[in-house]
């Protein structure tokens, strides 16, 4: 079974081209240019979108030596994502999936990161629990199988992500925010500053509006007592900032270990490639002697390969999908237990 995948949910055109469970080939265009705006602009990125879907496709055929003759099945992000982003490679996938009569499957992209483990050499067992941190989404999930888990926690407001990007303006860092902030973080002392981990009435639930406004006051009081954000405070401020948010997602992690039996902890999503929290991560795993597994950085982020296992692990399951099957902005999930 050689699958050839299409991941165009956000800034990232990806193609994955995966053999019997063994990754070929994972190519990916990220469009930096959306550095300039401050974040990703969804009419820029879908024009960009369309512009590299073939080319790159090409260029993995190139270096793979594999042809559409070789392929058994097309797959493509269904959603959650920027919905024009969503459509160029959706479409494109069902039409070509049409022309060379090629079986296709659609993929939900949390679902793309939820088992981006098993890109892995070392992959999770059953039942696992995931941290699914990005830009868009935080989610905490009890997986039993590739068709059944349940999504135990989640935000109710930001996203992880969407924190580091926030604050990381707040200081006049680069956007993206998550690397900037880690780099300013290295350097920083998060001891000098104190920030507060939400209180939510979820049992496993997130919340990090109030840490990102607690950043906002304090740079606001910084300012008005006249005092410069040098490199040094804001290296502190980032350092505290990644030390609070840090502290949140583990926390109630760890509560989700002391309830569900599992065997695996898995961390996976853009946000995943952050030093610091991989490292509390496989700490937390080492204090309850679970197994624990990280994907590489390269299948944090949004990617094709991702895209590509998903679809066969539900081939794998016995799932089929017919061609009429339609993209979706929003998050939504066949196999998802609420």
């Amino acid at each position: 079974m050689t699958i050839l995948s299409i991941e165009t949910s956000c800034d990232e055109t990806s193609i994955g081209i995966l053999a019997d469970g063994k990754l070929i080939s994972n190519n990916v265009f990220s469009q930096d240019f959306h550095k300039r705006y401050g974040g990703v602009v969804p009419e820029l990125s879908s024009r960009a979108h369309i512009q590299r879907v073939l080319p790159l496709i090409k260029d993995s055929f190139s270096k793979s030596g594999l042809t559409y003759n070789d392929i058994d099945i097309i797959a493509a992000t269904a959603g959650p994502g920027l919905i024009g982003a969503l459509m160029v490679g959706f479409t494109f996938a069902k039409g070509l999936a049409l022309a060379q009569n090629k079986e296709f499957v659609p993929v939900n992209h949390i679902e793309g990161h939820l088992f981006s483990g098993f890109l892995m050499e070392e992959q999770p067992q059953f039942p696992f629990l995931c941290l699914v941190v990005s830009g868009g989404h935080t989610l905490l999930f009890y997986v039993e199988s590739f068709i059944k888990f349940t999504l135990v926690g989640s935000t109710i407001d930001d996203a992880a992500g969407e924190a580091f990007d926030k604050v990381a303006k707040l200081l006049g860092l680069e956007y993206p925010g998550g690397p900037n902030i880690q780099k300013y973080a290295a350097k920083g002392d998060a001891s000098k500053i104190d920030f507060p981990i939400a209180q939510v009435k979820g049992k496993f639930d997130y919340s990090f509006s109030g840490l990102k406004t607690s950043v906002l006051r304090y740079v606001q009081k910084q300012k008005a007592d006249g005092a410069e954000l040098d490199e040094q405070l804001k290296a502190d401020i980032a350092a505290a900032f990644q030390e609070s948010l840090v502290s949140a997602l583990l926390k109630k992690a760890e509560k989700a270990l002391k309830e569900y039996p599992v065997k695996s902890m898995c961390l996976v999503g853009g946000v995943a490639a952050n030093s610091y929290l991989r490292e509390r991560y496989r700490t937390l795993g080492q204090k309850y002697n679970k197994q624990v597994v990280i994907p590489d950085i390269q299948f944090c982020g949004d990617n094709g390969a991702m895209i590509a296992f998903r679809a066969y692990s539900l081939k794998l399951s016995g799932q089929s999908f017919p061609l009429e099957y339609e993209a979706y902005p929003s998050f939504k999930s066949d196999y998802l237990v609420l």
